[in-house]
């Protein structure tokens, strides 16, 4: 526990400290974000607003995991997870960024490099871990063995999560606030389970998403970018998938799953009836276009986070450890 807590803290003081130089620096390199013509008009003045914040995020994250943790090959998945994602990332946020092209990546070179990295930790967790193939349910002690099954359904995790995460980000602390917790909860989850250099991971996630809201609360100095929203969601479905608790995510990261399927139904009804569901997806538009202020969608995204993330630990708690 003591060794998890110096960990988020040096992660959060990492990403404070690195703040007060990068930020400017962003500001100096005018890495300004574009922000969506055919979104919300009162986000239309967030324009040039620095971005990238992510190399703040990722780095801390690794390095302070690196400085505490002893020796697990887990651990090093989940960093790889973290900064391979986050490589993709950032370069979609270059492409976009210093090259001028907004749209960055093709959607298919973004997929191709998401898909060959997911395969990758997912064999690469079979190499040093063969057999690890059973997966926890909520309510059956013990999980499944789910065999061949392991691989494609990992796979669909660990792309699934790190879209969701990039979804949801697109208001000022929504993905950092939500992070920090879904990365407690893991904390909680993984020492129930015994899987010290886990718990340390995902405190080092929450401390550093935490140092990153003091720039990227509302109205934030700083954005994450890319570099940002796809490190953390490779971060947390390493978390997820690392210790068989992919069905837990369900739970913990239920608002990622809601916001991608706001998505979904959205242009799914709209292509079949030429209508809309929703007033603008992702979801957190939504809520924005009834009239809520942006602070109060971030706060009540958060507060569903907690109460869900509660549920899932619960659940957990009294399936496997009660």
């Amino acid at each position: 526990m003591k060794t998890a807590f110096l960990a988020a803290a040096t992660a959060f003081a990492l990403v404070a400290l690195s703040g007060l130089f990068v930020i400017p620096m962003l500001e100096m390199l005018k890495f300004g974000q574009t922000v969506r013509a055919d979104g919300p008009k009162r986000h239309l003045k967030k324009t040039g607003t620095p971005t990238m914040g992510g190399i703040m995020i990722i780095p801390a994250i690794v390095l302070s995991t690196l400085l505490f943790y002893k020796g697990s090959y887990y651990t090093l998945m989940a960093l790889l997870s973290a900064a391979g994602f986050g490589l993709i990332g950032f370069v979609d946020d270059y492409i976009k960024v210093v090259k001028k092209r907004s749209l960055g990546l093709r959607a298919s070179q973004k997929l191709l490099f998401q898909i060959t990295l997911s395969i990758l930790l997912a064999f690469f967790g079979l190499t040093f871990y063969p057999g690890t193939t059973k997966v926890f349910f909520p309510f059956i002690k013990g999980g499944i063995d789910i065999g061949l099954l392991y691989i494609p359904f990992t796979i669909f995790v660990i792309i699934g999560t790190v879209n969701s995460v990039n979804l949801t980000d697109g208001l000022d602390g929504l993905v950092s606030g939500i992070s920090v917790i879904v990365g407690f909860a893991y904390t909680i989850i993984y020492f129930f389970l015994g899987m010290q250099d886990l718990a340390l991971f995902s405190s080092a996630l929450s401390g550093a998403c935490l140092g990153f809201l003091l720039y990227n609360r509302h109205p934030a100095r700083v954005f994450m970018g890319d570099t940002g929203s796809l490190g953390l969601g490779g971060a947390i479905s390493a978390l997820s998938v690392l210790g068989g608790t992919h069905f837990y995510l369900a739970f913990i990261g239920l608002v990622f799953i809601l916001e991608t399927l706001s998505v979904i139904l959205q242009v799914a009804f709209f292509r079949t009836t030429g209508k809309r569901i929703f007033k603008m997806s992702p979801l957190h538009h939504h809520f924005e276009l009834s009239g809520w202020s942006e602070v109060k969608v971030v706060s009540v995204f958060w507060i569903f986070t907690a109460i869900s993330a509660i549920l899932g630990i619960a659940m957990f708690y009294l399936t496997e450890i009660y």
